[in-house]
């Protein structure tokens, strides 16, 4: 782990503390605002099923986000970072081919996730204007509020980052003094800390078991608490965490106390139409600043999901699992990039889940299926890293049963919500494991069919054809991206481009290859000289989460190369030599299209022309690697799978 690395999570700040208020507890902060309501829908209040409620919220957050998220995974950090891919980075090294599947399936139900937290918070927040206009039309506020947030995110999270921490502070700060009002008036409801209570609900209630898909709201903003830790580093997240955890339990705790108190009635006779226990224990006076704090902490809980989608994208365009899109980086602050494209996705689904289910209830039955889907995922990658990690088996072995045993009680406790609208995250989700699963084994086969050369073999005719003077000058310096991992080796596709497709005489011939590594933050390179003043192979090494900006870099190498006397970039035509004017760079790409020489099995032909579909949609090879489009070259290559081994042709004559 590098120094800095280090430093962010042994480092302990006041100001890494609010920074990780207003970052990271987003999701799980705002959870309050509906896991009560939730449990007790249109039932008549029952003190069994209120305290079994809130005990299993208790122990669900004890176990599932303070033992697993906050003590055990936020150890397992790939240089600094968190989140399901960069668990997957670590265990990547094990060599076990069938990992990357809780990978993809883990990545693409956390962004599912992505797309129905914003509406259920922001919707739950803003339902409380009810109490005062019981009629209102909620959903214009609500998609009006997305819309603002959608477009803010072009300018980074800088720009509202000083005010989400101190505004997460005054929310838990909130919820902990309404929970004390309500608990001091009704202390018993304390004694819900034994799990006796959530026991006797899930075994003696008839409804319990499916209860368990309510309070299973309450921990699912641990994963995104997991992939936000390289923002804040893992002591201010765990030390921060005992004052959210504490907040959240004496809210939880007093809405439970406020129900008890009013046992035998419902949430529809309490508060009208749309009656939550969250706003139900506030004074009178005090509910329209309530409900003003509620949208502030939806928004800023949306904004953590909204950045998070953004890095769990880059990461999988980083491990082949997505398609090439466009990424900005908003500011200087490392890991801060805003992707367009997603974040217009995103807006488009979040519009469509509160058009669908229109209300915050209605959601509900939606969130919380595919969450735990990544949930299990991640536990499987864990029990790999720790394993990785040469921790005892005696330990290992009834932690992660006890953990997938939880999990899986949660998935069937959730499995009910399919029908009332599970299925449409499940579906979102479907499409995401679709589009990772393409790319990734195309990419696989394309690799598979890649015929490598040896560079060696072709030093004497490079040599030859630099001096060649009977063949017009294509470039002073031509340049090739490669993925050939090895120095001495290049595709035979650029030698057929340099040598026959149409003969490029240049001064100097470059090799580039970027090679992608499984840190997230690294930028080095390194020059291999094949043939003085002929032949040069660059080789970037970049972390996973770094900008492929080729531009810039290469021209900082170039720089570098110059000042060191190790090449002379001058023209070598006569005229502008002496004037010392420096020679063009011309950058050659390849793009393959699928011959019709190719005989695919039916798999093959439905991956190879999807993945030629997706990568029509997506960035072109020369905006990915940031290539100034007047220096590039694109030439087409046709990609050859399965040619038929002879053709049966007869002469007549």
């Amino acid at each position: 782990m590098s120094a800095s690395h280090k430093d962010l999570h042994s480092k302990l700040t006041l100001g890494g503390l609010l920074i990780s208020l207003g970052i990271i507890y987003g999701d799980i902060g705002t959870s309050p605002l509906y896991v009560m309501k939730a449990i007790l829908g249109t039932h008549i209040i029952n003190a069994d099923v209120v305290l079994g409620g809130v005990s299993a919220v208790f122990w669900t957050l004890t176990l599932q986000t303070t033992i697993k998220y906050v003590l055990i995974t936020l150890s397992a950090d790939n240089h600094g970072e968190g989140g399901i891919f960069a668990l997957y980075a670590l265990v990547k090294k094990t060599k076990i081919k069938w990992l990357i599947v809780p990978a993809i399936v883990g990545g693409s139900a956390l962004l599912a996730d992505g797309i129905i937290t914003p509406p259920i918070s922001v919707s739950s927040a803003i339902e409380g204007i009810r109490t005062f206009y019981p009629e209102i039309n909620t959903i214009p506020i609500v998609i009006g509020i997305l819309f603002v947030l959608f477009a803010i995110q072009q300018f980074g999270s800088k720009l509202v980052g000083k005010f989400f921490a101190p505004m997460m502070l005054v929310w838990f700060a909130m919820l902990a003094v309404l929970g004390v009002i309500q608990i001091t008036q009704h202390p018993e409801v304390f004694k819900a800390i034994n799990p006796y209570y959530a026991y006797n609900l899930l075994s003696a209630h008839p409804d319990g078991f499916f209860v368990l898909g309510f309070v299973f709201l309450c921990t699912t903003g641990a994963e995104a608490l997991y992939s936000d830790m390289g923002h804040c580093g893992r002591k201010n997240i765990r030390i921060s965490w005992i004052f959210v955890k504490t907040a959240l339990v004496l809210n939880y705790f007093g809405q439970a106390a406020y129900l008890i108190h009013h046992e035998g009635r419902t949430l529809q006779n309490l508060g009208g139409k749309n009656g939550n226990p969250f706003y139900l224990i506030m004074p009178d006076w005090f509910q329209p600043i309530g409900i003003v704090v509620a949208t502030l902490a939806a928004v800023i809980a949306s904004q953590a999901l909204i950045s998070g989608s953004f890095t769990l994208i880059n990461e999988a365009m980083r491990l082949n699992f997505w398609p090439k899109v466009k990424i900005k980086y908003p500011t200087e602050l490392k890991g801060q990039l805003y992707i367009p494209s997603i974040n217009w996705l995103l807006f488009i689904g979040c519009v469509g889940i509160v058009l669908h289910f229109e209300e915050s209830n209605n959601m509900e039955h939606a969130y919380g299926l595919a969450i735990i889907l990544c949930m299990i995922m991640t536990t499987i990658l864990l029990n790999f890293y720790l394993i990785m990690k040469r921790v005892k088996l005696y330990f290992i072995i009834p932690l992660i049963t006890i953990y997938l045993l939880i999990e899986f009680s949660f998935l069937a406790a959730n499995i009910t919500k399919f029908a009332d609208g599970g299925y449409v995250t499940l579906i979102i989700a479907a499409i995401l494991i679709s589009i990772m699963t393409i790319w990734y084994l195309a990419k696989q086969i394309n690799k598979s069919y890649t015929k490598l050369v040896k560079v060696e073999d072709y030093k004497k005719v490079l040599i030859e054809l630099s001096a060649d003077l009977t063949i017009p000058k294509y470039a002073t310096h031509l340049v090739y991206m490669t993925n050939a991992g090895r120095t001495d080796e290049i595709e035979e596709k650029v030698m057929y481009s340099i040598l026959q497709k149409r003969p490029k005489r240049a001064d100097i011939y470059w090799f580039v290859h970027v090679n992608i590594l499984s840190e997230p933050y690294k930028a080095e390179y390194k020059v291999t000289q094949i043939l003085k003043d002929d032949l040069y192979r660059v080789d970037f090494n970049l972390g996973f989460r770094e900008p492929t900006k080729i531009n810039l870099m290469f021209r900082e190498v170039i720089k570098d190369m110059v000042k060191n006397g190790e090449v002379d970039i001058t023209s070598r035509y006569e005229s502008l030599n002496k004037n010392n004017i420096i020679g063009d760079f011309k950058f050659v790409l390849s793009e393959k299209f699928l011959s019709n020489d190719s005989r695919l099995r039916w798999h093959e032909k439905l991956i190879m022309n999807s993945y030629f579909l997706l990568k029509k949609l997506s960035l072109s090879e020369e905006r990915a690697f940031g290539l100034d489009s007047s220096s590039v070259k694109i030439e087409k290559f046709p990609m050859v799978l399965h040619a038929p081994e002879k053709v049966d042709l007869k002469r007549i004559h």
